[in-house]
């Protein structure tokens, strides 16, 4: 799941294969009109009928699951609202471990009292297996209804347009990936080995802020502890992100206590974007200052009193920095340029949950 592009036009997004999907705000746009669909007056058959799609919608909108697996849930075995799990387990393949998806807890919540709406008229453990056919046909209406490309609303495609939706998120890739049942991560740092259930931390953190609507900051990283060094007044730590990135601050001694950080404790560190340098060039820049990533400028936006550098350092990880818009500055990059984000220890914030 890599080579996912941004379109000029911020509208449609494209994948490696040259196909289209939804972008976030359209798959905003088509979750409204599946829940005005719903909730029109009609008879109790039809009514419970199109809260099963809607549920199914959701379920496949917001796990990015395959529709054969959002069909196949077990209301009573697949869906652990205590941890706000849903649960797809391998059809045929009995050695096959299950995948566990979290939820954010307003999903939660609001799956488990429309099941509780289904159960009352229909007791059934499989209470959204429906037919297939009709589900993609109520998909494509929907989208239609839109105005939307038809095959832009089927499952695969809101499966696809969730795994865009994600990474443009921040959430690091391995993350992603696991959500979706792709392949198993390939963590490319040398240093520090994620588990299963700290990359599912990851997923879970991000799925919680976004569904309190709060967008992620985009110089946000989500990574463990690798290194304490504490000294007479402060402390130097390293953080190992998930796609193998360092990123090191210094706290005071009273920090380190507060937060309780220890060697492998999963963090977020958070860079605003005025303290973040550019350097222009291949080659890493010779400074003194610590933090140090490589990337390339994809986007630049012109203002009256800043500039804002959009620089992409890996798949899922985007670097904002605002630079002094002076007609005398010497300051110069150009899209597609390579480009250094540095920024020192000093202006890292951690948090911890």
């Amino acid at each position: 799941m890599t080579g996912f592009n941004r379109s000029d036009d911020g509208r449609i997004l494209s994948i490696a294969e040259g196909e289209e999907c939804l972008s976030h705000s359209q798959l905003n746009r088509l979750e409204d009109s599946f829940r005005e669909w719903a909730e029109k007056p009609i008879r109790d058959d039809v009514r419970l009928s199109r809260l099963s799609v809607l549920l199914i919608f959701l379920l496949v909108r917001y796990t990015g699951a395959k529709l054969s697996e959002v069909l196949s849930i077990n209301i009573h075995t697949d869906l652990d609202w205590a941890r706000r799990l849903v649960i797809f387990r391998s059809n045929g393949n009995e050695s096959a471990e299950p995948r566990e998806v979290h939820i954010s807890q307003s999903l939660a919540d609001e799956i488990r009292g429309k099941i509780d709406t289904l159960k009352s008229h229909k007791e059934s453990e499989r209470l959204l297996d429906l037919d297939p056919g009709f589900v993609r046909r109520k998909f494509y209406e929907r989208a239609l209804e839109c105005g939307f490309p038809k095959r832009l609303g089927g499952p695969e495609a809101i499966r696809k347009a969730r795994g865009v939706e994600l990474m443009q998120s921040n959430i690091p890739l391995p993350a992603v990936q696991m959500m979706l049942g792709h392949s198993t991560p390939n963590l490319t740092s040398s240093y520090v080995a994620f588990s299963k259930d700290e990359i599912q931390a990851v997923a879970q953190r991000f799925l919680e802020k976004e569904s309190g609507r709060k967008t992620s900051a985009r110089n946000s990283f989500f990574g463990k502890v690798s290194e304490i060094l504490r000294g007479d007044i402060q402390t130097r730590v390293v953080m190992e992100t998930l796609e193998g990135n360092s990123i090191i601050t210094v706290i005071t001694n009273d920090s380190l206590e507060r937060l309780g950080l220890s060697s492998g404790r999963l963090i977020t560190a958070e860079v605003k974007a005025p303290l973040v340098i550019l350097h222009g060039g291949e080659a890493s820049p010779k400074c003194s200052t610590e933090n140090r990533l490589r990337g390339v400028v994809t986007r630049i936006t012109n203002g009256e009193v800043n500039t804002e550098y959009i620089v992409k350092i890996s798949e899922t990880t985007e670097i904002c920095a605002l630079v002094t818009s002076s007609p005398s500055s010497p300051f110069e990059l150009n899209v597609g340029d390579c480009a250094w984000a540095l920024f020192s220890c000093s202006a890292v914030v951690l948090h911890v949950d």
